[in-house]
């Protein structure tokens, strides 16, 4: 099954968001037969979309060849059931090969990454933006953080250029930017919440009409996830409280001890549940001993929610 854009649309912007790491055996290589297992698993829970090759994926750390397998694989697993986004990126010539793969492979959309290093002035990000969804047929979200953050003006110049561009995913955590954007350009895009460890907005962004958000931690901790997702949209403030206090304030207090532990912390988590995924790949680096010590304490609370 394809998903139209609309349907798309749909999906991401209603229900909880799920963000695979991608597996590596230990000599770095991907893992193709553990990756299945782990998509087989995610899709056994209450997610509406799956997002391969993201940031918690290492898509910076990918070759296009690899990135064809994982696409490959997650659509033939994931089998129609829900919509498959790959991600493009890097430069325009890169982004469109990695479209082309994934259109080739049979995903329903596109996380459209920031431009490789350099700082970008707002045409020049519309432009890179507008070629790439030009070059491709699938459904393409735009995600708002590092150098390629769009104002609000920008992103209604592209959504008004780009029929394919179905939504905004925030990587910066601008709540008056977001609501800008929300608000200047409306219904016409879907919005998500994609900051790292987003749950920590997530109260932030709900009041704003950004109803979803990626789930890195869904990764090795997915009921309680699933769970703080429902509680959050019935308006159950004590119990998105307790868990926020008890688990998700020393997680992000975790990650932020080092750069990329949004990432690292992520694939120590999976190993944690027995549901290793290998090492994340240099220039990323994987938690301490101590560090994973208290990982596995998290994991314990959320695990008795």
């Amino acid at each position: 099954m394809t998903f139209s854009g609309e349907e798309v649309k749909q999906a991401v912007g209603d229900g909880l968001l799920s963000f695979p790491v991608t597996d590596f055996d230990s000599d770095g290589h991907f893992d193709e037969a553990s990756y299945r297992r782990r998509l087989e698993w995610f899709v056994s829970h209450e997610i509406s979309a799956v997002f391969v090759a993201g940031g918690t994926g290492e898509f910076f750390n990918l070759t296009l060849d690899e990135y064809r397998r994982i696409v490959k694989a997650a659509v033939e697993v994931v089998d129609g059931k829900l919509p498959v986004i790959a991600s493009a990126g890097l430069s325009i010539g890169s982004a469109r090969a990695f479209a082309q793969a994934a259109e080739e492979a049979g995903a329903d959309g596109l996380l459209l990454m920031p431009p490789y290093l350099t700082e970008c002035p707002q045409d020049g990000l519309v432009e890179y933006a507008r070629q790439v969804c030009a070059a491709t047929s699938l459904s393409i979200i735009y995600y708002n953080r590092g150098n390629g953050v769009l104002q609000a003006d920008a992103v209604q110049r592209l959504a008004t250029a780009c029929p394919n561009l179905v939504g905004l995913k925030d990587g910066k955590g601008d709540m008056q930017l977001l609501n800008k954007i929300v608000k200047t350009v409306g219904d016409r895009l879907v919005y998500v919440g994609g900051v790292p460890t987003a749950e920590i907005y997530a109260e932030a962004y709900l009041s704003i009409g950004v109803n979803t958000y990626s789930s890195a931690v869904f990764n090795f901790v997915p009921e309680m996830a699933v769970t703080f997702y429902k509680e959050l949209r019935k308006g159950n403030s004590e119990v998105v409280r307790q868990l926020t206090n008890e688990f998700f304030i020393p997680f992000v207090d975790l990650r932020d001890r080092k750069a990329g532990y949004a990432v690292s912390l992520v694939k120590a988590g999976a190993d944690l549940i027995g549901r290793p995924a290998g090492a994340v790949r240099a220039p990323l680096t994987m938690p301490t001993s101590e560090e994973r010590q208290q990982l596995e304490t998290l994991v314990g609370i959320a695990n008795n929610v």
